[in-house]
């Protein structure tokens, strides 16, 4: 082979060689920029667009941050509330029984989880059992049972009106203290006796509660029972619980047919809404409880 064919193949490899580099190059170009376009093209939409599904999310994702905010305020009422009970609770086991209401929450008492949440419920139903057996020897000892029944049939809560504290006369339309609970019913409507006991007086008149009744449960335990229009008891007979003793009636100071009742023991006035609780459901008596409280003008 001669010098200048051998040159010319060189030249011709080198022309090769170097169209194919700048093949190369230019595909190489190709492939940077467009994933470098890409790149940009997925940045603006990620920063300056959202997809269908991402939409969605931000948007369950700001309610899920409402509705935490509204769980966490229902959450702390309901516990300013469980605690109120709670207090109301103990308040009435303390009157009624002289014990602490018991408590069934596992939960308030300790840190719940499964490895000890056994024991927890052991402990507290051993809690419950004592204040039951705390509650029936007071009851044994005395031989008395509370006046925890309700005087008249059929009882609702949309009967019960005003109850223990100042109220608003409605006759003078002032602040006035109010001794008893109203019970709304109709006139002629049976009054029953709460509880065993004896008559400790008997009133008739047209003034304060009209005709009275007063029965001794011993105790240091007095219902009265106020506007009744015929009574069916004497002075020193003795009662027993669920005995028709009167009718409800509009005698005395009366705005409208009602039953003004009293508990009394050791002679202060109770909230009788107090003494319900062994008569209603827990319903009943949460609506009784409130109507009671919330009544702020009395009948009489």
């Amino acid at each position: 082979m001669s010098s200048y064919e051998f040159d010319s193949r060189n030249i011709s490899f080198r022309k090769v060689r170097t169209s194919v580099q700048k093949v190369v190059q230019r595909v190489l170009l190709w492939f940077v920029g467009t994933f470098s376009l890409a790149v940009c093209y997925y940045l603006v939409l990620a920063f300056f667009f959202s997809t269908d599904t991402e939409k969605r999310l931000i948007r369950e994702n700001r309610m899920y941050e409402r509705t935490y905010e509204e769980m966490e305020a229902r959450q702390k009422l309901v516990a300013d509330v469980t605690a109120d009970l709670q207090q109301r609770d103990n308040a009435i086991y303390e009157q009624i029984f002289h014990t602490s209401a018991p408590s069934v929450d596992p939960v308030g008492e300790s840190d719940f989880r499964m490895e000890g949440g056994l024991d927890d419920l052991k402990a507290s139903a051993s809690k419950v059992e004592a204040n039951f057996d705390s509650v029936f020897r007071t009851l044994s000892a005395t031989r008395r049972v509370p006046p925890m029944t309700i005087p008249v049939d059929n009882l609702t809560y949309t009967q019960i009106g005003a109850s223990v504290g100042q109220k608003i006369n409605p006759f003078y339309k002032v602040a006035t203290r109010h001794d008893g609970l109203d019970i709304i019913a109709a006139q002629g409507e049976q009054v029953r006796c709460v509880a065993d006991g004896v008559v400790a007086d008997v009133t008739r008149s047209g003034k304060g509660l009209g005709n009275v009744v007063d029965i001794d449960h011993g105790n240091g335990y007095v219902t009265r029972y106020g506007h009744l229009g015929d009574i069916y008891v004497s002075k020193g007979q003795k009662v027993k619980r669920g005995a028709r003793i009167a009718v409800v009636g509009i005698s005395g100071k009366s705005f409208a047919p009602h039953l003004h009742y009293e508990v009394l023991r050791e002679g202060q006035p109770q909230d009788p809404v107090n003494y319900f609780f062994g008569s209603l459901t827990p319903m009943e008596y949460a609506n009784a409880a409130y109507m009671s409280s919330s009544t702020g003008q009395t009948l009489d």
